[in-house]
């Protein structure tokens, strides 16, 4: 079982799902701050992880403690990979220690390939995984809309289409939502999610809003979904995903969904509305066009391991 070699005064862990999610989410949440000044990481997201199927919390993840049980550190690895490091805490080899158990354990799992996202605004984070053979796969860009400056009114619904919420619990809207997210993103995605681990991290969430998610119908059908979340220590409005029906694009229904879930924010009280892309899904230039600009970029960094 892979052992991480940690500073003298830290001990290390495997996750316990049952009550150890807050104080991980507070360290999360630390590290974000810490870096742009607002936590967006919600309770519900870090559960979404420890569900990932194939993911052993008890093999796959780490906490790292000092003596006096202050968690200054964790990691997890499943093909994709995370950690962080408390900012108090940096410059001690935390988080080369971290890395190194990340690398051993995919090796035990037989994983062939690490995947990790890294903020460009972190240098130091890039230059320790570049160091350890990491190298820049695609570009992911945080987008965001100042909401004031919204028309006072929705524009008529493109042709043929109908458009209303998300109807929250109801397993109709969830189980043709997730057909249709999960066909529009097989074009780039590693592998399809299956409806317990997509909606894990969507409808099923405690932050899904779903009076901020339009989807969109044609004869009968739907062909279009934003689907957003609440995260209320923001201030802002959060669109997890955006998917159109490979039939229907270029009609402009994903810049008529956005503009729903735009309107509900402010109607809200939100300011600004954001969301994530990246470049494998050449969609930047449409959330450009609806009025976002990039707020900041991340890079995924990967390694194939011997």
């Amino acid at each position: 079982m892979a052992q991480a070699e940690l500073p003298a005064d830290c001990t290390a862990r495997p996750i316990d799902p049952d009550t150890d999610l807050p104080a991980v989410q507070h360290l999360v949440n630390t590290c974000e701050r810490a870096l742009d000044g607002t936590a967006t990481t919600d309770a519900g997201a870090l559960a979404a992880v420890l569900a990932r199927p194939g993911l052993d919390p008890a093999a796959d993840t780490l906490l790292v403690h000092t003596g006096d049980g202050r968690l200054v550190g964790w990691a997890w690895t499943d093909r994709r990979t995370d950690a962080d490091v408390h900012p108090d805490y940096r410059g001690r080899g935390l988080g080369t220690a971290l890395l190194r158990w990340i690398e051993q354990r995919a090796r035990e799992r037989g994983t062939a390939e690490l995947a990790q996202i890294v903020p460009d605004r972190d240098p130091a984070a890039t230059a320790l995984l570049t160091a350890h053979g990491f190298r820049a796969d695609v570009t992911s860009w945080l987008l965001a809309i100042d909401l004031a400056g919204l028309p006072a009114d929705l524009p008529p619904a493109p042709e043929g289409l109908t458009v209303r919420p998300f109807r929250a619990g109801d397993p109709a809207d969830e189980q043709a939502a997730h057909r249709l997210t999960e066909d529009a993103f097989d074009e780039w995605q590693q592998r399809r999610k299956d409806f317990d681990e997509w909606a894990a991290n969507t409808v099923r969430r405690p932050a899904f809003a779903a009076d901020r998610s339009p989807l969109a119908f044609a004869d009968g059908h739907l062909v279009g979904a934003a689907l957003a979340l609440d995260l209320p220590d923001t201030g802002e409005g959060y669109v997890e995903t955006v998917a159109v029906h490979a039939g229907h694009r270029h009609r402009g229904i994903a810049r008529h969904l956005l503009r729903h879930t735009f309107h509900a924010c402010r109607a809200a009280g939100l300011r600004s509305c954001t969301l994530w892309t990246h470049s494998a899904t050449g969609a930047l230039d449409l959330y450009l066009k609806a009025g976002m600009t990039v707020r900041h970029s991340s890079t995924v960094l990967k390694k194939t391991l011997a």
